[in-house]
């Protein structure tokens, strides 16, 4: 009789005729509504087209049915009224930049006011934002200004980059080749201490042997011809570097200059064996007698 009597569940019913009657059927299914484009101001006083896409669904059937006359209406005016209050919060720049966080508000403010509607928002989506077309040319520039901005910022950073591995890759085979000097100057001092050595050790054997064969019988025979043989081929090379010689006025005479080296050699004996005898204990030996040739390297030497 135009009273509020039940709501019908699901499955088999029945009604009274003339008694009971279906006034509304609402759809418990989630539905989507379109919300028509509007204009908004920005924080910026910038105005804007924008529409979106509204996600509900229907809770309590008995207040959508009597708490308002026309729930997708009321749900469609009020997400309009929510969008322009939220982007009149927000700067140009921002609401491209917060987009979710500017849905998650809309939803909000929907639930908050449709509590009583028995509806309940799901989710809201902006689908487009169109910009006034001398805002989006001068967002352009803005954009390609940042591009190029950022193209000269990372070619200045790579060119030092570059100029900092040039001058490590310069440090570095500086370093290497002070090191690798250093090394061949110790490598090469190495060696001429090893040659040095070498030579002073071949030398001291030579002179060794030398001393040991003078020692023997008819040593000083051998180091009188060994001495003459020298001096004749000593002769053979002069006035072969230079014209200009100092020579003395017995030059070809080589018994006498082979005389003169063998006395001086038997000089430089004589003090080596009495310094040798100075420092040594005394020793009872006899004396062993000069040799002819000795003897005759003196008389040569006095003469």
């Amino acid at each position: 009789m135009g009273k509020f009597h039940r709501i019908l569940e699901p499955g088999l019913n029945f009604l009274i005729p003339l008694l009971d009657r279906i006034r509304y059927v609402q759809s418990l299914k989630e539905i989507v509504i379109n919300v028509p484009e509007q204009s908004a101001v920005t924080l910026d006083n910038v105005t804007l087209q924008i529409d979106g896409v509204l996600y509900l669904r229907v809770m309590d059937p008995y207040k959508a049915s009597y708490g308002v006359e026309d729930p997708e209406y009321a749900v469609t005016q009020l997400a309009q009224t929510t969008m322009r209050s939220e982007l009149g919060k927000l700067s140009l720049d921002r609401v491209f930049r917060e987009r979710e966080s500017l849905n998650a508000n809309i939803v909000d403010a929907i639930n908050q006011a449709s509590d009583c509607w028995g509806i309940r928002c799901l989710r809201y989506e902006i689908k487009d934002i169109h910009v006034p077309p001398r805002v989006k040319e001068s967002m352009q520039m803005q954009v390609e200004a940042e591009r190029r901005k950022r193209a000269t910022v990372l070619e200045s950073e790579g060119t030092r980059e570059s100029a900092i591995n040039v001058a490590e890759g310069q440090k570095q085979a500086q370093i290497l080749a002070s090191e690798a000097e250093k090394a061949e100057q110790i490598n090469k001092a190495a060696g001429e201490a090893n040659a040095m050595l070498v030579k002073a050790r071949a030398k001291a054997e030579a002179i060794q042997l030398l001393a040991a064969a003078l020692a023997q019988q008819h040593g000083s025979a051998a180091a009188s011809l060994s001495v003459a043989e020298q001096y004749v081929n000593a002769f053979s090379k002069l006035a072969k570097d230079s014209n200009t010689l100092l020579l003395p006025s017995n030059t070809g005479d080589v018994t006498n200059m082979v005389a003169q080296a063998l006395a001086i050699y038997t000089t430089l004996t004589k003090q080596q064996t009495v310094k040798t005898q100075d420092e040594a204990p005394p020793a009872c030996e006899e004396p062993q007698p000069l040799t002819t040739e000795v003897l005759k390297a003196e008389q040569a030497g006095s003469s």
